[in-house]
């Protein structure tokens, strides 16, 4: 009986902005790699030449005028793409994908935050993925007035929304996390990287490490 095509993993990182994600993720990435495994990292939006450029509409100041449901099915756009892509074969090969926001991110700006009706979104977020969810994800979660601090440089599109919209965002992942505490695991993005990294790598120990290395 020839063997088994072994699943992947699919892990994602999400957080307000200012969470450290990429940080994170890169530090992530270089662990899971000194570890042995074969690891795909993406972001969203982006990680294919399509999703980039629909990636840079979003974020554009000069992009202001966006309505609701255009910026919603931009992001499926750019994540259906990305899937079919890279995410979907990657899987197939049996690595670890390791992705900046994914579909959580989606029902908390576009549903939590936006106003779109979550049942809608997680058939749309569906049809992008094939029907592929994440087997972990990691929440950073802060205070937004910390989140506020940290951005630092000039906001781009969706950065500069008011903190009354960063409240449903972060209101948004908090729910999710509640409704599936075995799959999102919150970590307390407030302190320095080193400290967060130590949260994150306990828990990579403890749910992916030795899962996979079996």
């Amino acid at each position: 009986m020839p063997a088994r095509r072994r699943r992947g993993f699919l892990l994602t990182v999400e957080g307000v902005d200012g969470a450290g994600k990429s940080t994170q993720v890169r530090r992530i990435a270089s662990l899971l790699k000194r570890s042995g495994l074969l690891v795909t990292v993406v972001r969203e939006p982006g990680g294919t030449r399509l999703a980039e450029r629909i990636r840079r509409l979003l974020l554009d100041f000069r992009s202001a005028e966006l309505a609701d449901p255009a910026e919603l099915f931009l992001y499926l756009a750019a994540r259906g793409q990305l899937f079919a892509e890279v995410i979907e074969p990657a899987l197939r090969r049996g690595e670890l994908v390791l992705c900046d926001r994914f579909t959580d991110s989606t029902l908390a700006y576009q549903g939590h935050a936006r106003g779109f009706a979550e049942p809608l979104l997680r058939k749309l977020n569906d049809l992008s993925t094939a029907d592929r969810r994440p087997d972990l994800t990691i929440l950073l979660d802060l205070p937004l007035s910390v989140s506020s601090r940290r951005k630092g440089r000039t906001p781009d599109r969706l950065e500069s929304e008011k903190i009354r919209f960063y409240r449903k965002v972060q209101a948004g992942y908090r729910r999710a996390a509640r409704r599936e505490p075995r799959r999102i695991v919150t970590v307390d993005a407030s302190g320095d990287a080193d400290a967060v990294f130590a949260q994150i790598k306990a828990v990579l120990e403890r749910r992916v490490l030795g899962r996979l290395r079996r």
